[in-house]
This record gives structure tokens, C-alpha cells and sequence, in this order.
């Protein structure tokens, strides 16, 4: 078995591995996008519950209400914020684990490419050394007939 064919099944498992972490990527950019909308809807959502008009009378319990609704809606925004930076750290913690995979990957592939250049510059040799060897056996044995 050659060094480069060694080095097959290493490469299988840093593609997998690779594809691996590239689908968790994926699963996390996907979970990102959706805590975004939400994130998105829900400051859409505050953005038209806006305080009773300055002119309107409202009674004591419902501007009471209606504060402690803005109040809560408040801290629901500044959660789903806080979910929405944990997803983009997500992100990005499986971005640099896809990019060390892929440079490992990367790494093994160009090892093997010099292997089997090395591998086919040096069979291409011990090929040229035969067929010196056949080319001066025949000569040997033409200049030998040539004597007797």
C-alpha cells in the first residue's frame, strides 16, 4: 500500500467531518434566521402597541394594564435579543470549526496530491531504468551475436 493510499481513509473522515460540521452550520444559521423574525415581529409587534394618545382619558386600571402589558412586551423584546446574539454566537463558533475542518481537509489532500506526484515521478523513473536496462541487454546481446 503506497503513502498516498494510506492516507485514503484519513481523508474520508475529515470529509465527514468537514460535511459534518457544515450541516450544524447550517442547522445553526437556520436557527439564527428564525429567532431574527421572531425578534423581528415582536419589535413590529411593539412598535404599533404605542402609549394611549396624549389627549385620551383612560381609566386608572387600564393605563395601569396597559403599562404593565408595554412593560412585559419590554422585557419579551430584550429576551428574544438576548437569544438572537446566542444563536450569532452559535454561528460563528461553527463557522471557525468549519473553517479549521476545511483547512485540515485541505491540509491531507495537498499531503497526498506530493505523495502521488512523488509516487508517479518515481515509478516513472524505475520505468525509465527498465527499459535502460532491456535497451542495453538487447545491445549486449546484439554486440555478442555480432562476435561469434
Amino acid at each position: 500500500m503506497t503513502r498516498s493510499q494510506r492516507l485514503d481513509p484519513l481523508l474520508r473522515v475529515t470529509q465527514q467531518r468537514q460535511d459534518s460540521v457544515a450541516k450544524q452550520l447550517a442547522e445553526r444559521d437556520k436557527a439564527l434566521t428564525e429567532q431574527q423574525q421572531r425578534l423581528d415581529l415582536l419589535q413590529q409587534y411593539a412598535d404599533t402597541y404605542t402609549p394611549a394618545p396624549a389627549g385620551s382619558t383612560l381609566a386608572p386600571a387600564m393605563l395601569a394594564n396597559h403599562l404593565a402589558f408595554r412593560a412585559k412586551l419590554d422585557v419579551a423584546l430584550q429576551q428574544q435579543s438576548r437569544a438572537v446574539d446566542t444563536s450569532r454566537q452559535a454561528c460563528d463558533v461553527e463557522r471557525a470549526r468549519l473553517m479549521l475542518a476545511s483547512r485540515d481537509n485541505k491540509v491531507l489532500e495537498q499531503l497526498a496530491a506530493a505523495y502521488r506526484s512523488e509516487e508517479t515521478r518515481v515509478a516513472g523513473q524505475r520505468e525509465q531504468r527498465e527499459l535502460d536496462d532491456l535497451g542495453g541487454r538487447r545491445a549486449r546481446a546484439a554486440r555478442e551475436e555480432g562476435e561469434s
